[in-house]
């Protein structure tokens, strides 16, 4: 008898639930037509700015096809958005209401890291600065290496070329690391209902942006030791580390969802790393490629930061001049985070049971 009203309570209580969950995708939610409608127009701002983008001395064959594919991925991508918007807007609405918590616990997670050691902190500056005294030592004193030759015909300081190629590199071979272990890292929290694990990955990401803000200072400083001093189009770099901070945060909620599930992970992005940085323009030039493979390693999207953060600092060039690569790395970097977000959230529900 007890067990009968048991199972019609349980009933009754499912019935309520789903009925409830019914009137709530009935009812007009102001909020989600805001951001919908926000949305679009991001989109249909990109992809006029796409059509009407004209540049004489490209291909035009080439130039077409380029729109079209953008338009399309664009295109695709809005529907999706408005398909799955419930699903979409969990993870940033997560973020943005624990903005405050994850500062906070992005500063303890950087202290923790030099917990115990006498000196703390100043080990994470020393580490940029042995780098760069390395490469200057080795590239500029020992071997005597001239340089790389810009398109221009000015030749850059072959350690300023390199250290401006490492600096970006750094940061996102660190930050996707510590991003996509940060459940196994905080496998403690993972178990706490009241907790919200999608914190977990950008606390991880902002700690490693310290370090980074003080690599640029030293990159700065190297530029400066050879003549090239801040102007205005320096102030680019915070624009670039915002585009590297959000692709790395994208790849670190697919990748961090995964490696609960699969630990093999963690080594095959140490592998992907070593292979990238060598696909990436970091040790070589990109102008000194034959034309026809420039386009295939231009769909890296680092490819787009590395160069950034170089005509940041030498190059004297705007972010808007490259058009194409503007446009291509920011469509890669919403699809990646809208994939990441849906395999975060359909995966999280087992992450304590694995944990």
């Amino acid at each position: 008898m007890a067990n009968s009203d048991q199972r019609k309570a349980a009933e009754k209580h499912r019935a309520f639930q789903k009925h409830k969950t019914a009137d709530r995708r009935g009812a007009f939610d102001p909020s989600k037509g805001f951001m919908v409608a926000l949305f679009l127009t991001a989109g249909l701002a990109m992809a006029a700015a796409i059509v009407f983008h004209q540049n004489p001395r490209a291909d035009q064959g080439e130039e077409f096809w380029k729109k079209v594919v953008s338009c399309s991925v664009i295109a695709v991508s809005c529907l999706i958005f408005i398909r799955g918007y419930e699903k979409f807007k969990v993870l940033p609405a997560e973020l943005f209401q624990s903005r405050h918590l994850i500062w906070k616990l992005s500063r303890n997670d950087f202290r923790k890291r030099y917990a115990g050691s006498y000196l703390g902190a100043v080990w994470a500056m020393a580490q940029p600065v042995v780098t760069v005294l390395l490469y200057y030592l080795v590239f500029d004193r020992i071997f005597g290496s001239k340089g790389e030759t810009l398109r221009s015909g000015v030749q850059v300081p072959f350690v300023l070329f390199l250290t401006a190629g490492l600096v970006p590199w750094f940061y996102f071979s660190e930050a996707l690391n510590s991003g996509t272990n940060a459940l196994l890292e905080y496998h403690y929290l993972v178990k706490k209902v009241v907790f919200k694990i999608s914190i977990l990955p950008i606390i991880k990401i902002i700690a490693a942006t310290f370090i980074h803000v003080f690599f640029i200072g030293i990159l700065l400083i190297v530029a400066c030791g050879y003549g090239y001093y801040p102007s205005v189009y320096t102030l680019q770099l915070p624009y670039y580390s915002f585009c590297l901070f959000i692709f790395v945060l994208a790849l670190s909620y697919t990748g961090c969802a995964v490696v609960v599930f699969f630990r093999d992970l963690s080594q095959i992005i140490s592998i992907v790393l070593q292979i990238g940085m060598w696909a990436t323009p970091i040790l070589w030039n990109l102008e000194t490629v034959p034309e026809k493979w420039v386009m295939v390693l231009k769909l890296n999207p680092l490819v787009y930061i590395v160069n950034g953060y170089r005509t940041s600092v030498y190059e004297k060039a705007w972010f808007f001049e490259d058009f194409f690569s503007t446009m291509y790395f920011w469509i890669v970097t919403v699809v990646l985070f809208g994939i990441g977000a849906l395999v975060f959230k359909r995966l999280k529900v087992h992450f304590a049971d694995m944990l």
